[in-house]
């Protein structure tokens, strides 16, 4: 699933026009760019979700040709955010076992198989890419790379939800995996945050990092990062 439903607001006025998904880097656009990756690691079956602009990025997806079954979780009544996103999507996964979950402003060079194969192996409920880069929240993991809390270095705002020996402060990439059945551990409130919800499953759950310091990872949700590349 791809999360392209945002307003794209650190983008105007790139966005004054069209949604964030369709904004163009290198000559494609960020949707372009995401859905290829996906597509190019073998998936074939992708749900978008659309708000901002939608007849716009139904149009686009229509008028362009992939190798994939790329359907529309249409999210024009409400903006759920990524938690409320995804269960509202919920639908589209029932013959799924396991969905690979990618923000559309992240551009990289991540390798989907290499976190899948450590989903599987680790029969974790959820796995989270993550690096380490300087950031205002990380995700905290203890000594084996479970997740177990949550920091704002910002405002100072810590959230521990189990006991650690040691923790190490982790930046969320904007990919993840999960278990089809986390679905039905979301709450049905109608717009909300991912976060939250993995840090409440961490208690009785195995929510994982996967780390991937090496290799280009891009995040192309503000002005400022198509200017500095």
């Amino acid at each position: 699933m791809v999360f392209a439903a945002g307003l794209g607001t650190r983008l105007y006025p790139l966005t004054a026009d069209r949604p964030k998904a369709l904004v163009e880097y290198q000559g494609k656009t960020l949707l372009e760019h995401v859905l290829q990756k996906i597509i190019d690691s073998g998936i074939h079956h992708i749900v978008v979700n659309i708000h901002h602009f939608p007849d716009l990025m139904i149009q686009f997806i229509e008028n362009h040709h992939f190798d994939a079954d790329i359907e529309i979780s249409d999210e024009r009544d409400l903006l759920r955010e990524t938690g409320g996103g995804l269960k509202y999507a919920a639908r589209f996964f029932k013959n799924s076992t396991h969905i690979l979950l990618h923000n559309v402003d992240i551009i990289s060079d991540l390798s989907f198989q290499n976190i899948i194969d450590n989903h599987l192996n680790d029969n974790a409920l959820a796995t989270l890419a993550v690096r380490q880069r300087e950031t205002n929240r990380y995700f905290l993991f203890d000594e084996n790379q479970q997740l177990c809390g949550w920091k704002n270095t910002k405002t100072g705002e810590e959230i521990h939800t189990r006991d650690a020996a040691s923790v190490n402060s982790l930046a969320f990439s904007g990919v993840h995996i999960v278990k089809r059945e986390l679905l039905d551990l979301i709450p049905n409130a109608e717009k909300q945050s991912i976060t939250p919800i993995y840090l409440e499953l961490s208690k009785s759950y195995a929510i994982n990092a996967f780390i991937h310091n090496e290799g280009q990872w891009h995040d192309m949700g503000k002005i400022e990062d198509f200017k500095a590349l």
